[in-house]
């Protein structure tokens, strides 16, 4: 596995390594041990599987009191893969990264603590898949809206296919400050 960080150091593209012959191929997604030599020291508790279509774009979301680190992967189509940077007090504040996954390229996206992560579907059908740090919590469910001014963004979509509640999610000026850097960098939530 190769662990590269992103102009955004705290997220990290991870590229594993491919065996493939004639029958197909087999990969390593996650090992604790790798991950801990690269810095991260979590423990994944729960994984999700969600089921999009094209034009689909879900986020920007994070939870609060069961604050979560995520560990994206795509096993079926492509999307556009969004973490943004809401750690009060971060030299990245209010910056985002955003990164292809798909499943013809394998990558994972790790993003810590402290971001908002979202997606936009690139293919007809998605299939992603990401593990979380804590349960689901839905009192902590929180957002900020796709097409934030503050943001900006680089949607690769200009009308994506929104849920009710992701069209009236919070501006990044509104949010709370529920995620302050300087507490986060020597916790093991970050």
């Amino acid at each position: 596995m190769k662990f590269c960080p992103l102009t955004i150091n705290d997220v990290i593209m991870i590229e594993p390594e491919v065996h493939a012959d004639a029958r197909g191929f087999f990969m390593e997604t996650y090992r604790k041990q790798r991950f801990a030599e690269h810095g991260i020291i979590r423990d994944f508790v729960q994984i999700n599987h969600s089921q999009s279509v094209h034009g689909a774009l879900r986020g920007l979301h994070y939870q609060v009191d069961k604050p979560q680190a995520k560990l994206v992967r795509v096993i079926r189509g492509e999307v556009y893969d969004v973490a943004a940077d809401i750690r009060f007090g971060s030299p990245t504040y209010g910056k985002w990264v955003g990164v292809t996954l798909s499943a013809q390229n394998k990558k994972e996206l790790y993003m810590p603590v402290g971001f908002a992560h979202g997606f936009c579907v690139l293919s007809e059908e998605v299939e992603l898949v990401y593990a979380c740090t804590d349960y689901y919590y839905p009192q902590g469910q929180r957002g900020i809206i796709w097409n934030d001014p503050d943001l900006n963004i680089t949607w690769p979509v200009n009308t994506p296919l929104l849920s009710e509640r992701d069209k009236h999610l919070a501006k990044f000026s509104e949010i709370e400050r529920d995620f302050i850097y300087s507490a986060l960098k020597g916790s093991r939530k970050a």
